[in-house]
């Protein structure tokens, strides 16, 4: 794969965590968080890969399940099994944040999300190398209000396409825990 030098920028169009489109500004990638179910015992979220599919028939690559009074729950790829939340991005020692996390990706390396770790970032997601291969920004202090855009950032580096759903996966997780003082 030839690399120019351009991460996926994916524009978060509502900032909410009840759904939303995430979109490349130069049309490589788009993805859709869509809340599935919203029950007393569980809510559920669907990860789609719209790109190619304006059709809407294009099958979920993960689903996150979480538990009444918004707790923890599963969380499953297309290609695998569910996994407990809390199994799947573990906290980084017992004492820790819960605002620190790791997860083995589906290429075997491990990932860590940290929360405001640096001045630009709300959520920054590195390798086992240090390397920030994607991270999470909100909307600057006075940037102009947007009719079609919360003004939210979610970068992936241009390596990490591939992963494009499960740093998204991992990232509405851990937003989740800090909106709930998980």
């Amino acid at each position: 794969m030839t690399h120019y030098g351009m991460p996926y920028l994916l524009e978060d169009k509502t900032g909410e965590l009840s759904g939303s489109d995430f979109n490349d500004l130069n049309d490589r990638m788009c993805l859709r968080l869509r809340c599935t179910a919203r029950e007393s015992t569980h809510t559920a979220y669907m990860i789609f890969d719209i790109t190619h599919h304006s059709d809407g028939l294009q099958k979920p690559l993960a689903a996150l399940d979480f538990g009444p009074n918004e707790s923890l729950g599963t969380i499953s790829y297309s290609s695998g099994s569910q996994i407990p939340m809390k199994d799947y991005l573990m906290k980084l020692s017992t004492f820790g944040s819960s605002k620190a996390r790791k997860f083995v990706g589906s290429d075997g390396q491990e990932y860590r999300w940290n929360w405001r770790i640096t001045k630009d970032q709300e959520w920054t997601c590195t390798n086992s190398s240090g390397y920030t291969v994607a991270d999470y920004s909100l909307k600057l202090p006075g940037e102009p209000e947007y009719v079609s855009s919360s003004g939210c950032m979610f970068t992936i580096d241009e390596a990490f396409p591939h992963l494009a759903a499960e740093f998204l996966a991992s990232l509405t997780i851990m937003r989740h825990i800090v909106a709930h003082s998980l």
